[in-house]
């Protein structure tokens, strides 16, 4: 098998109207009687993918470039407003899509990473009193970057590999720790057939009721130690492997342009960091499948 993006997004089509077929409860709800959308919802998540990466944050402009180049795989489009409405309510399609090209990928690693990214949705004060995300974007600090931002974070679940396991999207203010806890409470399938996973974090992850939680829920956390603890199990680990972390977030924003993603109301935003994820998932996807050595690159589908 070839490894390119036209072969990507036939592959992904292909997975993508299968699972439909099997289970149609999944696609977007629309009315029993009315028109039959003519592009189809299996094109829908395969066009959005490929916007994301392709690396279009405008969608006026990724149109405009498909029509001039992808009508082999997409022989109609929509106009700009009709994509944007259909994409935000396509976003559980594309997270039911991302869960099943992940568990097909090297979804049964034992050892997973854990951290939040900030996710900018707004600079001046103008845009932050008259946001639509008002409310649920807050001011927050990035430690990493030595950074204040006004937005959200994205808290993401991955493998070493960094296959997205589980993600949530909250206010820059979120206790990590709690968002940690509340995603494994609300995807305890995860950790069923788990008994003895391994999560690795940064400092931020500690207290001894959060690790007592985690331990009730079968995972072993290993991090740093904090100032003033003695020196904790796998501390040779984390140098290296907090590289593994940083790039998996650098993927997200320096090739999926995570941070400029446009949106402008909880729905738009939600659908484009959906979208980003579902690239990534749908490149390591893709890239195990053709037997590729580096499974989170994205250099054969990136032109």
């Amino acid at each position: 098998m070839t490894n390119d993006v036209d072969t990507l997004a036939t592959a992904l089509y292909a997975t993508t109207d299968d699972m439909l077929k099997e289970h149609p409860n999944l696609a977007p709800w629309r009315p029993p009687v009315g028109i039959t959308p003519r592009l189809s919802d299996a094109e829908l998540v395969t066009l959005a993918t490929m916007q994301a990466i392709l690396g279009y944050t405008s969608e006026a402009k990724w149109l405009r470039h498909a029509r001039a180049h992808l009508r082999h795989l997409f022989p109609y489009l929509p106009q700009q407003p009709g994509y944007n409405k259909r994409l935000r309510k396509a976003a559980g399609l594309m997270r039911s899509v991302n869960r099943i090209l992940a568990t097909t990928s090297v979804w049964s690693d034992d050892v997973w990473v854990v951290d939040s990214t900030p996710v900018e949705c707004g600079r001046s004060r103008e845009t932050v009193k008259r946001s639509g995300l008002a409310g649920w974007a807050e001011y927050g600090y990035c430690a990493s970057h030595s950074r204040f931002f006004w937005g959200l974070h994205l808290h993401l679940v991955c493998t070493l590999q960094g296959l997205p396991i589980a993600f949530a999207l909250t206010g820059a203010k979120a206790d990590e720790r709690e968002t940690l806890l509340d995603l494994l409470a609300a995807e305890c399938e995860l950790l069923r057939e788990r008994p003895r996973q391994t999560l690795i974090g940064d400092k931020n992850y500690f207290g001894r009721g959060f690790e007592r939680e985690l331990s009730e829920h079968g995972v072993q956390l290993l991090r740093p130690a904090r100032k003033g603890e003695r020196e904790r199990p796998g501390a040779a680990l984390f140098k290296p492997l907090r590289q593994v972390i940083e790039s998996i977030n650098e993927t997200f924003k320096g090739q999926l342009d995570l941070e400029r993603h446009r949106g402008r109301t909880p729905g738009g935003v939600i659908a484009r960091v959906m979208q980003r994820i579902l690239a990534l998932t749908a490149a390591i996807w893709h890239n195990d499948a053709t037997g590729q050595t580096v499974l989170r690159s994205l250099i054969a589908y990136a032109h």
